[in-house]
């Protein structure tokens, strides 16, 4: 037996979640070929003593399309032990074409990303030939689907437009796309009916592929779009997850305990239906999406002119002033301004602080003009929302199909990414979970461990990927479970987290003894096999 590396004398959590066992896990090119005790070699060796050896981590929902353009380490989640970046919500790199491709050229970018691909694998390629240090795969968005053929109108597709759509998803689907995934909360994606995602999910159950979606409402009518989100898979037969599952708004937190319920309940009837979650208690999207859909058709564009015009600024005042009767209230769901804080963008001293701190500094009676100034000079801005609670996030976390994921991009802390706002999820996802909340005993470590590799590698269809035994992929993360935890917080999120040792990704020594090595060893993966581009 060829051997070309040994991490020997860890304790392995095998991402089964079957319990920690002493083995070395020796390495040949990309693969495992041995689990146990190997005897001396004269070949490479990684120490694992007094560490725990396993898989490396799956990131199922994960917004690094664009930092892996332009530094392709991914280091904020190597840092924690992800090998694998799992791309797509709602929006993807490719398909684009149509009025697609020019409302994506339209918007500013960094010098050096683009987001403009005729075929989703064009980019997966581009990345992995060009070099990239984690895995990477990705969904098709349910927003290029429909943008290709309506732009950003908010209108049903025609029968025609529809049927196009579901052969440009089967020839992606085909070509190893992960599934279609949805962001029904935000437009165009909600402009979507049930009718058009269920005419996606019969082209998915034909190719075992995964819907997932950012439900249509995680507050005041979470249980309606749970319901939503079961009936296309039960309709369909189609296998479904619920991107980042989450009850928000205070008043809607007893909810968590009923939406878990009606996931269980799908699953004892034998659909197959799952949940990811980040563990914190703020989610973090633009500023702009407290503003009602409707006020956003048509694009950037349409939306900065509606908001120069008083009349319609007006009735967006008022729409964002009451509970949405057909779209998620992020501003009232996080108590109002104080519950909103701001992570930064063009506007000065804007970040680090709440929507109320800046508009009692700026002198407005009313937070909500100062919120609709902010997105008219800079509708980029991100905020985070203070929407959630502690106590639903150990349900989510007890819940044993829910994996994790961090919603957020993957870069390096340092300049320029530093200087850019960001969640601390981004750099603290998986070392939260797996250091506090194990070490808090809200779940145990092995299963943390296949929360984190088995269990979304089996929901995404990678083979041979999410486990430490013979034949599969050497991605491999070596951590100190004692030592591990996130240290990025709200007002300083650049901070990697600590405690990971070693990483492997496709058998190359990607992070050793604590620090990156800069080998990029990232492949183009796709449902059902694993490529390299």
């Amino acid at each position: 037996m060829s051997i070309d590396l040994v991490v020997r004398g860890g304790m392995v959590a095998d991402g089964t979640g079957g319990p920690l066992r002493r083995a070395d896990v020796a390495i040949s090119a990309d693969r495992i070929v041995a689990v146990g005790e190997v005897p001396p070699t004269s070949c490479q060796e990684l120490s694992a003593e007094g560490a725990v050896v396993a898989p490396g981590f799956i990131n199922v929902l994960s917004h690094a399309y664009d930092t892996l353009q332009l530094d392709p380490r991914g280091l904020s989640d190597l840092y924690q032990g992800v090998t694998t970046e799992v791309f797509g919500e709602g929006f993807s790199m490719g398909p684009v074409s149509g009025e697609m491709g020019e409302i994506i050229d339209a918007e500013p970018l960094p010098s050096g990303v683009r987001r403009n691909w005729p075929r989703l694998n064009d980019f997966l390629d581009h990345l992995a030939m060009t070099g990239v240090g984690p895995n990477i795969a990705s969904f098709v968005g349910a927003h290029n689907l429909r943008m290709i053929h309506a732009g950003a109108d908010n209108r049903a597709l025609t029968e025609e437009e529809l049927s196009s759509a579901c052969r440009i998803l089967d020839d992606e689907l085909t070509a190893g796309a992960l599934g279609v995934a949805s962001a029904l909360i935000y437009s165009p994606g909600s402009y979507a009916s049930t009718a058009e995602l269920t005419a996606y999910a019969k082209v998915l159950a034909q190719h075992d592929a995964l819907y997932i979606s950012h439900i249509r409402n995680e507050a005041d009518r979470l249980l309606d779009a749970i319901d939503e989100l079961i009936d296309i898979a039960r309709v369909t037969y189609t296998r479904a997850e619920v991107y980042h599952i989450k009850a928000s708004g205070r008043q809607n937190w007893p909810a968590m305990s009923k939406a878990i319920d009606k996931i269980e309940a799908a699953r004892l009837s034998g659909l197959s239906v799952s949940a990811d979650i980040y563990p914190y208690e703020a989610g973090g999207t633009l500023l702009s999406a407290c503003i009602p859909p409707q006020f956003h058709e048509g694009g950037r564009v349409a939306l900065l002119t509606r908001l120069a015009e008083p009349g319609t600024r007006a009735a967006i005042k008022t729409s964002i002033t009451h509970p949405g009767a057909d779209w998620e209230n992020l501003y009232l769901g996080s108590g109002g301004a104080s519950g909103i804080l701001m992570l930064g963008g063009i506007e000065p001293d804007v970040g680090g602080r709440t929507l109320a701190e800046i508009s009692t500094d700026r002198g407005d009676p009313d937070p909500i003009d100062t919120l609709l100034d902010l997105v008219t000079a800079d509708p980029d801005l991100l905020a985070t929302y203070f929407e959630m609670t502690e106590e639903n996030i150990h349900l989510a976390l007890q819940s044993p199909w829910v994996s994790i994921c961090s919603d957020s991009e993957a870069s390096p802390a340092e300049a320029p990414f530093n200087e850019a706002p960001t969640h601390p999820r981004a750099y603290g996802a998986f070392a939260r979970v797996l250091g506090p909340y194990v070490r808090a005993g809200v779940l145990p470590l092995e299963d943390a461990v296949r929360r984190m590799t088995s269990l979304p590698a089996e929901n995404l269809r990678l083979l041979d990927r999410g486990q430490v035994r013979v034949g599969a992929f050497a991605d491999l993360a070596v951590f100190e479970p004692e030592a591990v935890k996130d240290l990025a917080t709200y007002r300083e999120p650049h901070c990697y987290a600590t405690g990971m040792r070693h990483v492997l990704i496709n058998g190359a020594i990607a992070f050793q003894d604590g620090l990156p090595t800069g080998r990029l060893a990232g492949r183009a993966l796709r449902r059902g096999g694993s490529y390299e581009g």
